[in-house]
């Protein structure tokens, strides 16, 4: 099992939202997270859940099956998380997922029980989570979990130069990513198909990256990163900027203010870097949703 297959089973443990600060990065969160972290991706839960994006999608396409959840295991995990944290290390194909909200100890039906240097862990073949304290949970593979239980009794902290750059990203984004590489990600996803399988070809040149998305209003963010040589950059910027130009394509006819979607989209390339920005609109947002993936056929087609 995957990791983010453990975000439930760590989730239905909660019982209330717990008050977090410490700016963009919760710093309880932040002490737990390796050393060997490649890949640090955030989401504030708290303010995420608060956005007009978030409820209308919500609202359209799974409030029925959360409204089952949260009466299946008493848990609503639209309002008792405040704070996520997932890591990639460079080991392996660790990826760790640290949240914070307020925990009961108690395992779902079909977890084993066993208990790591005084604390309760709660494992399911090679997954693992455990209740830290009260306020906080961790998920991964058995060792991984181990490793944050070490690192929390030790005291000792990792990823400081990592940590310190998801602390510096502009603006006020309630989705964040920071990355030094990207340990066995572009692996997994090149056994995808379609675009899937493109985006990890694409990974693979980038060696820096950072991004963040702001939906209070719409869709406001910026990826930027750092690839290998320049001209991997410039052969990465006119992919985006060609992926850009068949989404105008897709537009259907009887719709052409949805062009307006992709004029919100701008690529930049110079040198090694790479750098897109993002904004559109929240009424264009809500047209998009709105789309029916049958609906009129898109300029050009024959």
């Amino acid at each position: 099992m995957k990791v983010w297959l453990l975000t439930i089973p760590v989730m239905i443990l909660g019982c209330s939202s717990a008050q977090t600060g410490g700016g963009r990065v919760d710093p309880v969160l932040a002490a737990l997270v390796p050393a060997d972290t490649l890949l640090l991706s955030g989401i504030r839960m708290s303010e995420l859940r608060t956005t007009p994006l978030y409820v209308k999608m919500l609202s359209r396409d799974l409030s029925s099956t959360l409204d089952d959840f949260a009466k299946n295991t008493n848990f609503d995990i639209r309002k008792d998380v405040n704070d996520i944290l997932i890591a990639t290390t460079s080991t392996g194909s660790g990826r760790v997922l640290l949240a914070r909200g307020n925990f009961k100890i108690q395992a779902p039906a079909g977890f084993k029980k066993s208990v790591y240097k005084g604390v309760a862990l709660y494992s399911q073949g090679e997954a693992a989570y455990a209740i830290l304290d009260p306020t906080t949970a961790v998920a991964g593979t058995q060792p991984e979990v181990r490793k944050i239980i070490d690192q929390k009794q030790s005291g000792q902290r990792g990823a400081t130069a990592l940590l310190d750059r998801a602390r510096n990203l502009p603006g006020a984004g309630q989705i964040w990513l920071v990355s030094n590489g990207w340990g066995t990600l572009p692996a997994d996803l090149s056994q995808q198909d379609g675009n899937v399988a493109n985006l990890a070809r694409f990974m693979q040149s980038i060696e820096r990256a950072t991004a963040i998305a702001d939906l209070r209003s719409g869709l406001v963010g910026n990826i930027t990163g750092e690839c290998k040589s320049e001209q991997d950059a410039k052969s990465l910027g006119d992919a985006a900027r060609g992926m850009v130009g068949l989404g105008r394509l897709n537009v259907p006819e009887n719709r052409p203010e949805l062009l307006r979607l992709f004029d919100g989209i701008k690529v930049e390339q110079k040198q090694r870097s790479i750098q897109v920005n993002v904004n559109i609109s929240a009424d264009l947002i809500d047209r998009m949703i709105q789309l029916n993936g049958a609906g009129p056929k898109p300029r050009g087609a024959h």
